[in-house]
């Protein structure tokens, strides 16, 4: 029996988050709606959803406070902001929280719909946990920096492999430089450009255990993780 999906959402345009809310239900999602950022918190404790679907201008706590608040104490839920506010360093902003995803307003229900299954497809399709990702013959499992292909395994560090969620979340996609920067260091500094041209190095290392898989640098766009 597949687990029933349970996501916390927080907007204050009640009007427009009611009509969401149905739609994520008529999926078959268990949604939970508050119309500030100090309730979605609050929300947060008693609920320990699967997903925070986040706004980002709310009352009270705006959604990067909550989101900052929220992965002081959880690392692991996943975070979806949705706003209309689209600047790149906004986007760069929730990604530095250790946001999931970035939706700019308006978008498609069925655009959010496509984006959650493929964040849970593991999750609800097999017993596995969101901390274990699968690209060409490799399992990685975050929790402890294992690479494993076939009868092979190699441990990478803890910057590495939160460097290898990021490439592991959007695989055969391109993950820009930026995002890589602000997520894993917390800004795009020279110094941090560096390390981050030497950690991408040690990963391509790593991953050679499977030949099915490769970081591929995209000219003024960053890196992708093919497999």
């Amino acid at each position: 029996m597949k687990k029933i999906l349970k996501i916390l959402f927080a907007d204050d345009d009640l009007k427009y988050a009611l009509l969401l809310k149905k739609y994520l239900e008529q999926e078959g999602y268990e949604v939970a709606y508050v119309g500030n950022g100090a309730m979605a918190l609050e929300q947060y404790k008693r609920e320990k959803p699967d997903l925070v679907l986040l706004d980002i201008n709310m009352p009270e706590l705006n959604g990067f406070e909550v989101a900052e608040r929220i992965r002081g104490i959880d690392q692991h839920v996943l975070i979806f902001f949705l706003s209309d506010r689209s600047d790149k360093s906004d986007r760069l902003k929730g990604f530095s929280l250790k946001g999931n995803d970035y939706i700019a307003k308006p978008f498609y229900p069925e655009e959010l719909i496509a984006r959650i299954r493929e964040r849970f497809a593991l999750s609800l399709n097999e017993s596995t946990s969101a901390e274990l990702f699968r690209f060409g013959k490799t399992e990685f499992n975050f929790n402890t920096n294992e690479l494993r292909c076939g009868n092979q395994k190699t441990l990478i560090t803890s910057r590495q492999a939160e460097l290898l969620v990021l490439l592991s979340r959007n695989l055969n996609m391109a993950v820009s430089r930026e995002i890589l920067l602000t997520a894993v260091w917390g800004n795009d500094s020279y110094a941090n450009s560096l390390a981050l041209n030497v950690q991408i190095s040690y990963l391509r290392k790593a991953i050679k255990i499977d030949e099915s898989v490769s970081i591929v640098s995209l000219s003024k766009k960053g890196y992708m993780l093919r497999g």
